[in-house]
């Protein structure tokens, strides 16, 4: 018995030691399935708040977890392990944040969408899809973004994966 193959775009974003904390994220979702391709890390000021400088980066994970259970069988206890504190305060620095961006080329959270720490990674490893929002590919909105919004790439971070 074969079971689906799901292809799912994540973002992973920390600011609390994020150089160790991104490679920790990226071996621990071996766990779950393939990591079959990673962006650069990415640094860009914090949203929200003033604190340290966040590092992001997108990756293409294949998967047979369905959408439904990705977040509370996956994510959750990545995030867990790695130390991640949930509180009121969403914009506080923490270890790691693993969104999903796509599920199975359908975009998960439109509200991804409006952040260059998402989009440019994004544009790094699959440039060609159509942003849903802009109704152009996304690297062209990368390509804007990179114009409007400062972003340092780190490409010795995530080196070992690309």
């Amino acid at each position: 018995m074969t079971s689906e193959i799901h292809q799912v775009y994540l973002n992973l974003g920390s600011n609390i030691q994020p150089e160790i904390n991104l490679v920790k994220a990226v071996l621990l979702l071996q766990d779950y399935g393939e990591v079959q391709d990673v962006s650069n890390a990415w640094e860009s000021k914090a949203i929200g708040m003033d604190g340290p400088n966040y590092l992001n980066a997108c990756l293409l994970f294949r998967t047979p977890i369905a959408r439904s259970e990705l977040k509370e069988t996956v994510i959750r206890p990545i995030e867990t392990k790695l130390g991640r504190q949930r509180g009121a305060n969403k914009y506080t620095p923490r270890t790691i944040d693993i969104d999903i961006i796509l599920f199975d080329g359908d975009p998960y959270n439109y509200k991804s969408w409006n952040f260059a720490f998402v989009i440019i990674p994004l544009a790094e490893i699959y440039p060609q899809y159509q942003n849903p929002i802009k109704n152009e590919k996304i690297s062209q909105t990368a390509t804007h973004l990179r114009e409007e919004v400062w972003m340092r790439v780190h490409p010795e971070v995530l080196s070992p994966f690309r």
